[in-house]
């Protein structure tokens, strides 16, 4: 038992990644914080309306359809570390401006989608750069287990965050909660500045110059990389869109006042951070098939979960989802990034985050049209009906092209070796 444990939790032997690790459980926290915050209070603007709330969505992710990858050769091509400061600050800056007009009772609508649209271009910057940057903090090897360990510690956030944010708003408004999140970025720029550079595992000297399409080539010449990066697509786009379907949830079909809704959101991230853990003792690469099933599982159970007749039902069925969802995308990242060619490794995670997170304005608009025309369990229909749908034609374009063979690129090989 010790032994596992130990196993489990053996990048934060590592001094650089228990500050980074740290430093984001603060601000991961202020963020989700932050995400009910804004939610309530566009709900509270605009009379409950679904369409202002996917807006508002596809506002903060449209920056990572238009800018990811080009953060990503920033991320191949200059220091992660000090990149990632940068863009720390940038959104802290970003939370406090809202803050105080919320605190001061000037916002309007507009406030809040430009708000998003800045976050979101912080962000377009700052996810392929984080996720590659992890990797550098504790090499190849270790790779697996700090990225699941950052799973954790992003989920463990998401349970006390959106809790602790129902909490606040019922007692002193949506203000204090904007103002603890402009402050929780200050513990990840000040982790960061304690690292020792010395102590990174750096692959070599970076490129003079991180061509997009020298990426894009790289994943497109590898099949192994190309089916997961689908399922990754389509999830993304219709069946991550948590943020706009769940207040409708519970505000609309529950009655569900703000600790409420914040109760719903812990247990879907309680079942995240379940999985994040037991995904702790991954190592090396999961075969495709891993993939495919994580992804038809998380989609029987969101649909379900849109189908859910009681409170208390959907509370359960949202943690079963939220375990299903960690474990899809933990499968997912670490096929493709411990396949992947450690100096394309920046521009291949900022077009996974570009497929992942980049298609969710398309995705939210398409959902938040939806949730307004047939009601909020619509939207978790529709995402996990289309999930577990993809999920069957990739199996069956695997079995049909490859039946014998889980990884029969002998490039892929020699990258995962390598990576």
């Amino acid at each position: 038992m010790k032994r596992t444990l130990a196993s489990s939790f053996q990048s934060l032997t590592i001094r650089n990644f228990r500050l980074f690790a740290a430093g984001q459980l603060v601000s991961v926290a202020g963020t989700w914080m932050m995400i009910v915050a804004q939610d309530w209070l566009v709900l509270s603007l605009t009379g409950d309306s679904g369409t202002a709330l996917g807006v508002v969505t596809a506002l903060q992710f449209t920056p990572l359809l238009l800018l990811t990858l080009h953060a990503g050769g920033f991320a191949d091509r200059y220091d992660k570390r000090r990149l990632l400061t940068a863009v720390n600050l940038a959104s802290g800056v970003l939370a406090l401006l809202l803050a105080l007009l919320v605190l001061t009772e000037r916002v309007e609508l507009w406030h809040v989608y430009l708000f998003a649209l800045g976050l979101g271009t912080a962000n377009a910057f700052e996810v392929p750069t984080r996720m590659a940057f992890v990797s550098e903090l504790v090499g190849a090897e270790l790779l697996p287990n700090a990225s699941a360990l950052s799973a954790a510690y992003f989920n463990s956030a998401r349970v006390v965050g959106p809790a602790l944010a129902g909490l606040l708003i019922s007692w002193s408004g949506t203000a204090a909660v904007m103002l603890l999140n402009a402050a929780s970025y200050l513990a990840t720029v000040v982790g960061l500045r304690m690292m020792r550079p010395a102590e990174l595992h750096r692959s070599g000297p970076r490129p003079e110059r991180a061509r997009v399409k020298d990426g894009i080539r790289h994943l497109t010449s590898r099949r192994d990389l190309v089916l997961p990066m689908v399922l990754v697509g389509v999830i993304g786009m219709l069946g991550f869109n948590f943020q706009l379907t769940l207040p409708l949830l519970a505000k609309t079909v529950f009655h569900a006042d703000a600790a409420a809704f914040g109760l719903l959101t812990t247990a879907l991230a309680a079942g995240s951070l379940a999985a994040a853990f037991a995904t702790t003792l991954r190592r090396g690469r999961p075969p495709l098939g891993l993939v495919i099933g994580a992804a038809l599982g998380f989609g029987i159970l969101q649909a379900l979960a849109g189908l859910a007749p009681t409170y208390a039902v959907a509370a359960v069925l949202l943690f079963c989802t939220g375990f299903g969802s960690i474990c899809f995308a933990q499968a997912a990242n670490h096929r493709i990034q411990l396949g992947t060619d450690p100096a394309y490794r920046g521009r291949v995670m900022a077009l996974y985050t570009l497929v992942f997170q980049g298609t969710t304005p398309l995705g939210a608009l398409l959902v938040g049209v939806l949730s307004e025309e047939l009601g909020a369990r619509s939207g978790l229909v529709l995402g996990g009906t289309a999930s577990a749908l993809t999920a069957l034609a990739i199996l069956a374009l695997h079995l049909r092209t490859t039946p014998f063979s889980p990884d029969p690129d002998p490039v892929a090989t020699k990258a995962r070796t390598t990576a």
